[in-house]
């Protein structure tokens, strides 16, 4: 779960450049290159993406990665997606070796298409601009300086339940999972939190996230026409909001550390360049995108799993109880309060290794390399898989058993829980996406029990995993 401003791009790169291999495929020839790793290539043009797509729409995104580490190598493998020549790389070692050699080996890769989506990346690239943001981002979202936000998400959390669950029988998880955290990322990033305000982003927003992976065909009517336009309409939105903040910092009427907004306009560069207010618009953007459905998928498979697993329901529903009650009325929750919820993290982590919200990631290679003995030339694509040390006995024995209890003490061993990367691509957004979904595990728990309506309800992946009618539950509010 790579959070950062383009982490979802990242993963939505396949849908993106699958449908630009049928329309711009360009033959590469490596006949030259010796020692490539095994596999197969595929199709003329199309390589194996339909068979990557579909064992994701089917639910079992892991059968493309491991039927192939069982036929050629348990460590890298080679395949032809989105019209590249990809090397996939497997494991724990795979994991550290990508994740540590970033910005030396190998870099993030995304299609030239999310350019258009936002353009202030068009004076450099993508992938640059992404940098930037793992630069400026850490000083907003360690820890220490999150810390100050908890009772905000809280507040928000409340009346999120208030308009959305309380005092109905049934809900549907997963849209009003993508509201709650919509909300709180227009209230963190640019202190919007009225309702209607942020309703009137949202619409837009959500043909923005739609279009970013349909066809990028820049046709009237099509999604992905929709989705500039959509973007542009956004981009004015917050063009307004920041202009305002600007006046609003210089008369001492905003905080300097009230929002992130606040943090790009007051944070310069190493040159002491301070950002203009169409990049500013830009990453705001980027990271309502990245930050959005990736979260929203995880507190979705936690009220899943808290749904199937009724014993697993009762541990967290004392935990949080234990803290609900040690609050005087109106009270929100604090830092103390988030440090006590051990076992509902540990849950929460055990969802996002059975279910994580990135599958993976891809990167780029720098220059020639050898790994595991084999050539990978530079220009190939890479791609890391959760599911290749997530569902692995080697890594968690009895991989399909629900069982938070590999996550205490010292957790499980290193590069083998990835939701969040590791190493120098640890995710900046690691410890607010731990905030926001603890926070709502509380408020969640702490007024209803519930059951799933569809009991057999597939799960697919389109980009991300999510139940294919979007987990309908039916609530038991508590009594009192």
């Amino acid at each position: 779960m790579e959070l950062s401003s383009f982490s979802m791009l990242s993963f939505a790169i396949l849908f993106i450049s699958l449908s630009l291999s049928f329309l711009t495929y360009r033959h590469k020839s490596h006949a030259s290159t010796k020692n490539l790793p095994p596999g197969t290539t595929g199709l003329p043009f199309i390589g194996e993406s339909i068979e990557f797509l579909r064992t994701g729409q089917r639910g079992h995104p892991e059968k493309f990665i491991y039927d192939r580490m069982a036929k050629f190598s348990s460590q890298v493998f080679k395949t032809s997606l989105l019209g590249e020549p990809f090397a996939v790389v497997c494991g724990t070692a795979g994991n550290k070796f990508l994740f540590s050699n970033e910005n030396k080996l190998v870099t993030a890769w995304w299609p030239s298409s999310v350019d258009k989506i936002f353009p202030s990346s068009l004076q450099t690239s993508a992938k640059e601009e992404s940098k930037k943001m793992r630069k400026l981002l850490p000083g907003f979202l360690k820890p220490e300086a999150l810390q100050r936000y908890i009772g905000i998400m809280d507040m928000i959390a409340q009346r999120h339940f208030a308009s959305g669950w309380d005092n109905k029988d049934e809900v549907t998880v997963f849209p009003l999972a993508k509201r709650y955290t919509f909300w709180l990322a227009c209230r963190l990033f640019v202190s919007i939190e009225d309702p209607e305000h942020v309703a009137k982003l949202a619409d837009p927003f959500n043909v923005l996230a739609a279009g970013i992976i349909s066809v990028p065909i820049d046709l009237p009517g099509t999604p992905f026409n929709r989705a500039i336009k959509a973007s542009n309409l956004i981009r004015k939105e917050l063009q307004v909001i920041i202009k305002q903040r600007k006046i609003d910092l210089a008369e001492n009427k905003a905080s300097p550390t009230q929002d992130i907004l606040s943090h790009m306009l007051l944070t310069s560069d190493e040159d002491g360049q301070y950002m203009n207010e169409m990049d500013i618009a830009d990453k705001i953007l980027g990271l309502l995108v990245g930050g959005h459905d990736t979260a929203s998928a995880a507190i979705t498979f936690v009220v899943k799993y808290l749904a199937e697993l009724p014993e697993i329901y009762d541990e967290v529903f004392k935990e949080q109880m234990e803290i609900a009650k040690s609050k005087a009325p109106g009270e929100m929750l604090n830092w103390e309060d988030i440090q006590k919820m051990r076992y509902s993290w540990n849950v929460a982590c055990e969802v996002m290794r059975l279910a994580p919200p990135l599958q993976g990631g891809f990167r780029e290679a720098l220059n020639d390399f050898i790994y595991a003995g084999f050539s990978i030339p530079k220009g190939w694509k890479l791609y890391w898989s959760t599911s290749s040390t997530h569902r692995n006995p080697e890594c968690f024995p009895k991989p399909e058993k629900f069982d938070p209890s590999r996550f205490e003490g010292n957790g499980p061993a290193p590069y083998t829980f990835v939701p969040f990367g590791g190493g120098p691509r640890m995710c900046p957004g690691k410890e607010y996406a731990r905030l926001e979904i603890l926070v709502f595990m509380h408020n969640v728990v702490k007024r209803f029990k519930w059951e799933k309506l569809l009991p057999d309800e597939k799960i697919i992946v389109d980009p991300m995993p999510m139940p294919a009618k979007g987990l309908p539950i039916h609530l038991h509010a508590h009594n009192g």
